[in-house]
């Protein structure tokens, strides 16, 4: 189950950014909901089962596939890293200082990944604040953070 999360994270990291590169900023909260929410369930099992410093390499090896599948989206995969490194930082502070089930703090962090990923990434890949996207891509992702979330809380996160 751990290689298959992985595998999944890193194609679905790189579908994202692809996506992003491809058709602009406008696809981000189709993005946001389908691919960002299921990093941010993901991340949250993820942060139970790997290292700090394996989830940064998985986290960084996406934006590097990105960019060997596309130079042209160098700035994306860039944006991507840090912005999911950054958003990951805020999910695992909030995580590890909620208790409760994985279902209640993987949601609740997720608001925090969410919120400092909608800011960072589009602010970074294109240079400018977009409040309009921000605000699209923080609600998508939260949203879709819950529906992932749901799907995954078994009896393996409870």
């Amino acid at each position: 189950m751990l290689i298959a999360a992985i595998f999944t994270y890193a194609i679905a990291m790189t579908l994202a950014n692809l996506s992003i590169a491809t058709f602009g900023v406008w696809v981000s909260p189709i993005n946001a909901f389908i691919f960002i929410g299921l990093d941010l369930a993901l991340r949250d099992w993820l942060h139970i089962k790997l290292k700090m410093w394996q989830m940064g390499a998985l986290i960084a090896s996406t934006g590097l596939l990105t960019y060997a599948l596309n130079p042209a989206a160098g700035m994306i995969a860039i944006a991507s890293a840090l912005s999911f490194m950054l958003a990951a930082l805020a999910d695992w502070a909030v995580f590890t200082k909620i208790t409760g089930s994985w279902f209640k703090r993987a949601n609740v962090s997720n608001v925090a990944g969410a919120a400092v990923d909608s800011i960072a990434f589009p602010t970074i890949a294109f240079g400018v604040l977009m409040p309009e996207i921000i605000a699209m891509q923080f609600i998508a992702k939260v949203f879709g953070g819950a529906l992932w979330t749901a799907a995954m809380a078994g009896k393996d996160n409870k």
